[in-house]
């Protein structure tokens, strides 16, 4: 479970609650049925006037992955393994990765090592694998991309359902008692496209990202580990260039794991 957007959701709606409860504020006028309907149904169909019905409720799904843990990995462990895969193939040869291969949960890279037991052109296995990339990013933008109209939304119909609250209003000035709570119910619609944007779509779509960019990553790491596993090239000189992709700090932690394994 990913704490940090569980965290982030709770903890958004806990603080709004203290913010109006700290005031001296009554939490059930901040609720109004017609405000909600016109804020969140508006803009929910606008997000499906934008897409095809398909990738909208895919899309929807979507906030579900901001709470689970990536199943992607680590970068460590994929380095890792594709060390231990190159040392393999250099004592054994690179028919000896075939057997590893039906252990391998990751269809990317079962599919890499298949392509490279087959005797496949590098120039080839790097096309292949790379427009698998451009596919999956294409299909996670699809996701990502919902979550961001509706941030954009959100905004938009909450003013349009303060300017229906405020035309309505303004149609009913004989009764000063009655301006006062109009106001507020009107500005009600406001808030809820701000809350939209901020506290749930914004940051889903930006989380998505997060996962989105780590997945690319490790992927591309794969086709690199893959790509000089077939040219022969040395465990330690596929080790040092895949440890580019790493940050500066992490890289001495790989090296530590690695020697924690060896010991083991």
């Amino acid at each position: 479970m990913d704490l940090a957007s569980l965290i982030g959701l709770v903890g958004g709606i806990g603080l709004m609650l203290f913010g109006i409860i700290s005031n001296n504020g009554s939490i059930p006028s901040y609720l109004d049925v017609p405000s909600f309907i016109i804020t969140f149904g508006g803009s929910l169909m606008s997000v499906l006037a934008s897409f095809k019905l398909k990738d909208f409720i895919n899309g929807l799904k979507g906030v579900l992955l901001t709470i689970k843990e990536p199943k992607v990995g680590n970068v460590n462990d994929v380095i890792t393994n594709i060390i231990d895969m190159s040392n393999v193939a250099r004592k054994e040869g690179l028919l000896a990765l075939e057997e590893a291969a039906g252990d391998i949960d990751d269809e990317f890279l079962k599919k890499g090592i298949m392509l490279v037991v087959d005797g496949t052109d590098p120039e080839l296995v790097r096309g292949i694998l790379e427009t698998d990339l451009v596919s999956i990013e294409s299909r996670h933008k699809k996701v990502i991309g919902v979550w961001e109209k509706w941030a954009e939304m959100g905004p938009a119909w909450g003013m349009i359902g303060t300017l229906i609250g405020l035309i309505q209003m303004l149609n009913n000035m004989s009764d000063a008692s009655t301006i006062g709570p109009s106001m507020a119910v009107a500005l009600i619609t406001t808030l809820y496209g701000s809350v939209i944007a901020n506290w749930l779509a914004g940051p889903t779509a930006a989380k998505l990202g997060v996962n989105n960019a780590l997945e690319i990553m490790l992927k591309e790491i794969t086709v690199e580990g893959l790509l000089s596993i077939q040219a022969g090239e040395n465990p330690r000189v596929i080790e040092e260039k895949l440890k580019t992709f790493l940050p500066p700090k992490d890289r001495g932690a790989l090296e530590q794991d690695e020697e924690g394994g060896g010991e083991g």
